[in-house]
């Protein structure tokens, strides 16, 4: 008897954590991912900007997903207003439109002479730098990729 009733506990703490874990997995499923993409490279702007397009789809769409690209070192040039390509200036409005984010790295910014006003609208400085801004954004829990 007391064998039976062992079992039963036993499974029934089994089939309690397997809910529970299923729960579990369906929130996170649900939950808004948190993204940071970082680039530094100039030859690979319209790589990330790609990638950045495939990820908005690839989750359904406008504001289906919290997604940050912190630009640095000479891939910023690619984003001076008056050098910009008019394809790269067009990608990157579609995804600010998208709600991406775009922060541009301060000390890169100064390096390069430029200001706010001079890039590509739609960027945000990272008054710290850029990649202090990416481990901002990983404390806070966004995935970084770097294509």
């Amino acid at each position: 008897m007391q064998r039976r009733s062992m079992l039963r506990a036993s499974l029934a703490g089994l089939f309690g954590a397997f809910a529970v874990h299923q729960a579990s997995a369906a929130t996170e499923a649900s939950a808004r991912q948190r993204v940071v993409y970082h680039l530094a490279d100039a030859d690979r702007v319209v790589f990330v900007l790609g990638n950045l397009q495939n990820h908005v789809d690839g989750v359904g769409g406008s504001g289906k997903a919290d997604i940050r690209l912190v630009v640095h070192g000479p891939a910023l040039r690619a984003f001076h207003a008056l050098a910009a390509q008019d394809h790269t200036i067009a990608m990157m409005t579609k995804l600010v439109d998208a709600g991406v984010g775009f922060d541009a790295c301060a000390n890169t910014m100064k390096a390069q002479g430029v200001e706010l006003d001079d890039l590509t609208p739609g960027f945000v400085v990272a008054e710290r730098g850029g990649v202090v801004r990416l481990a901002e954004l990983q404390q806070q829990g966004y995935a970084y990729l770097r294509p």
